[in-house]
């Protein structure tokens, strides 16, 4: 199946081949669209068997310029793994997605007509140009038949999910790989779900409000810019994560490759694949996404932006968890020193859990009482 949960590919493919019949676990990632015009394929097994169906799946797969959205991904559960990944890091795309919309609608009053235009300018850049853009600047151009309103207007505001996002914040904290972003966009899903509650509460919790006074086209701009930077920073997530399986589990996945065949087909395409793609060609080692020179200098860049739209979301009581999460993995991943030292200091005072010095080599305890 396209959403298997890779641990019972995993054991499918020893129980299968061990009786002399061959397993693909294909993840498949492209909805309707792809069904029709080719998805994005991503099988894993042995590597014989998916040489048997290889000239099969290079045909169904979307084609893009450099080759068909399939490639062989690895043993046992890979292809899952990847697909499961590929779908963490589409919730963090339309959470992140969603906090622009509730900036540009809420703090700067724009119209559905207006929120139209301004994600089809987006969908024109290099940066984000993709699927998930397109079609936001499509749903603007929806009216209801009953009210004659923006149908996304009558839409209720609680999202549903089938498991994949949690799926992989789950995979994640046992591997010990931060995801702050995918965490958040699934928590938001989660708090979406309490409309009860949330209208309820509404009625009892103040805070701030208002909107934005100030140069709107610019800011629109400024939330253009934290939406790439976040986007940036939920993607160096989701590959670190990635990597760490690669590791833990054999697979030898190629990020790169990862990156390409998820240009076309699936629900995550876009054309900034290209540049995550170009950054593990040339480091395959590469560390972090956040190091890759251009993703790191357009981060640089556009900081100071980011920052201020933030600032101004927290100001005007405006949420925006996966923008807020994704600075806070940035300016986490950048800093030398952090206060874990302390958190260290806690756990060896009440459990004798013991610590590492910063001036020399060794496992301490203190007498702290």
């Amino acid at each position: 199946g396209g959403n298997s949960l890779y641990e019972d590919t995993e054991r499918r493919v020893k129980d299968l081949e061990s009786t002399g019949l061959r397993f693909i676990g294909m993840g498949v990632s492209g909805g309707e669209e792809g069904a029709l015009n080719g998805p994005s394929l991503m099988p894993g097994g042995t590597k014989a068997a998916y040489e048997s169906i290889e000239p099969i799946v290079t045909k169904i797969a979307a084609q893009v310029d450099d080759g068909p959205c399939v490639t062989y991904v690895g043993p046992g559960g890979a292809g899952h793994y990847v697909k499961m990944v590929h779908n963490g890091i589409e919730y963090g795309d339309m959470q992140l997605i969603a906090e622009a919309y509730d900036l540009m609608k809420n703090a700067l009053g724009l119209s559905h007509t207006q929120l139209h235009e301004v994600f089809s300018e987006w969908n024109m850049t290099e940066e984000l140009d993709s699927f998930l853009i397109e079609i936001t600047a499509s749903i603007f151009t929806k009216m209801d038949d009953d009210t004659r309103k923006p149908l996304v207007e009558v839409i209720k505001d609680a999202a549903g999910q089938k498991g994949t996002g949690r799926w992989t914040v789950v995979n994640a904290l046992e591997l010990g790989v931060a995801i702050p972003t995918i965490t958040a966009a699934v928590n938001a899903r989660i708090m979406s779900g309490l409309k009860d509650e949330r209208v309820a509460a509404s009625t009892q919790l103040t805070g701030p409000s208002g909107t934005y006074h100030g140069d709107i086209k610019a800011f629109v701009g400024k939330i253009r810019d934290a939406l790439y930077c976040s986007k940036i920073c939920s993607y160096a997530q989701g590959m670190a994560l990635l990597r760490k399986a690669s590791d833990e589990f054999h697979y030898e996945l190629d990020l790169g490759e990862s990156a390409r065949i998820w240009k076309g087909g699936c629900i995550i395409r876009a054309r900034f694949l290209d540049k995550i793609k170009k950054a593990y060609d040339e480091n395959p080692a590469l560390a972090n996404l956040l190091l890759a020179p251009e993703f790191k200098q357009t981060i640089l860049d556009r900081q100071n932006a980011w920052r201020e739209v933030l600032s101004t979301a927290n100001q005007l009581g405006i949420p925006v968890p996966a923008f807020s999460a994704s600075l806070d993995y940035f300016d986490s991943y950048r800093r030398a020193s952090l206060p874990q030292n302390l958190t260290q200091a806690q756990r060896d005072y009440f459990g004798a859990h013991t610590f590492q010095r910063v001036d020399k080599d060794g496992t301490f305890h203190a007498q702290w009482f």
